[in-house]
């Protein structure tokens, strides 16, 4: 073998290049070198192997039993042949022969070869692991170089990356060679094939994208509250501004939309609503059901999120959005189930309404069309509640008087009972 001290000085230098523990390359070497030379001489021997810390000389014992007769050779030896070695040791005792042959040395430093290049190559996947696992959620250029059933392998520099098909966005269409932008979802420590994996289909990319367009996304002065997505088509993000002073859609979109042009671009033009954040669900869903333009906002249930929206009927189409993207996008963006009415549907829902109301209220015996038509219009269409009502309850009513009143009750009353 080489001289001693060459092992330590190739070791020292790995250790200051590689930040790998020349001990633990040491350890792993004895280790190696037992399973070389089991493989040399057969797997039945029992060797030791020591690597001297301070001075990197190895050594190799085989360790046999003393018996009185000997049946296995490679484990056993005789009283006689320990005296051969100047000890004296009983039956049952053990003895470590050194080795010393030209083939263990060659073979030691074929095995210390390989074990300190297997180290650095191990090395450097958990380096190259760690620092990947850190870029995730963050955007890394690369090379399309590879295509397989569909996904992209793409060469990101130290490693390649994976563009599954799942997250590739469905009318996008890339050439081997050309260059993209992808964020990183997914590192895992895989031998065979790359660990990492991209998305184009993410919120996280359009995050990123406008973090690297828009200072004070990046600053914070500007924070995006919520990012909902339909890949290819539609983005809406919610944001707000944390300077009363700063815009946070006017900083998002630029002078003449210069910053959020750039990310349309990106995206192969999928549209983007930048949308201001509300506390007040009226002002956010109106706000988020742009670009259509909103009569008004209704709460039909603070507990269940439900809000009725007005639409004017030229408007309907847009706010609902080719295959439902617009509406569907706002209700997932302020987490209300929207439900969008247009002008003449509403007219038409409360025709329905009073149609039946009247209806209702036409069974009952003794009212002209006249007292009918007040009761609908002030909303006194149920008849159970009809019969709860007092005498000066109806006759608040324009056009109704006490004995109008009390007609109308019992009429009610008589109605149930049937």
């Amino acid at each position: 073998m080489a001289d001693k001290g060459e092992l330590l000085i190739v070791l020292e230098q790995i250790e200051k290049d590689k930040k790998i523990n020349k001990e633990d390359i040491l350890i792993v070497i004895e280790n190696a070198l037992v399973s070389a030379y089991k493989k040399h001489v057969g797997k039945n021997v029992n060797v030791e192997a020591k690597v001297d810390f301070e001075t990197g000389e190895m050594a190799a014992m085989v360790i046999k039993t003393v018996v009185k007769d000997v049946e296995n050779p490679l484990l056993e030896i005789s009283v006689k042949e320990v005296k051969k070695f100047g000890q004296d040791l009983k039956i049952g005792a053990n003895i470590k022969i050194p080795l010393d042959t030209q083939d263990f040395s060659r073979i030691a430093a074929q095995t210390a070869k390989q074990v300190i290049m297997q180290k650095i190559r191990e090395s450097e996947r958990n380096s190259l692991f760690e620092e990947m696992r850190k870029k995730i959620g963050h955007i890394i250029n690369g090379v399309i170089y590879r295509v397989v059933n569909k996904n992209l392998i793409v060469d990101i520099g130290k490693t390649e990356a994976i563009l599954p098909i799942s997250e590739q966005v469905f009318k996008e269409r890339f050439d081997i060679g050309q260059h993209i932008k992808a964020v990183i979802i997914k590192v895992e420590r895989n031998s065979r094939s790359s660990g990492i994996v991209l998305s184009r289909v993410s919120t996280e990319l359009i995050k990123r994208l406008f973090e690297l367009e828009v200072p004070e996304i990046y600053e914070k002065v500007v924070e995006m509250v919520n990012i909902v997505r339909e890949p290819g088509m539609r983005s809406k993000i919610a944001v707000r501004s944390n300077n009363s002073k700063v815009d946070p859609v006017g900083a998002c979109v630029g002078v003449k939309g210069a910053r959020v042009k750039p990310i349309i671009d990106e995206l192969r033009g999928e549209r983007i609503d930048l949308v201001p954040y509300s506390t007040d669900p009226i002002k956010y869903i109106t706000a988020a059901l742009s670009p259509a333009k909103v009569i008004y906002v209704v709460i039909l249930s603070e507990e269940e999120k439900k809000a009725e929206v007005l639409i004017s009927d030229d408007m309907l189409s847009l706010a609902i959005g080719k295959n439902g993207h617009n509406v569907r996008l706002a209700a997932k963006l302020t987490g209300w189930h929207i439900d969008i009415k247009s002008e003449g549907q509403k007219k038409r829902e409360n025709e329905e309404k009073i149609e039946r109301q009247t209806a209702a209220l036409e069974k009952l015996e003794g009212l002209s069309e006249k007292i009918i038509n007040i009761l609908v219009k002030a909303g006194f269409t149920d008849i159970k509640k009809l019969t709860i009502l007092t005498v000066e309850n109806l006759t608040t009513l324009p056009g109704i008087g006490p004995k109008t009143a009390e007609k109308i009750i019992e009429s009610a009353k008589k109605s149930l009972s049937c």
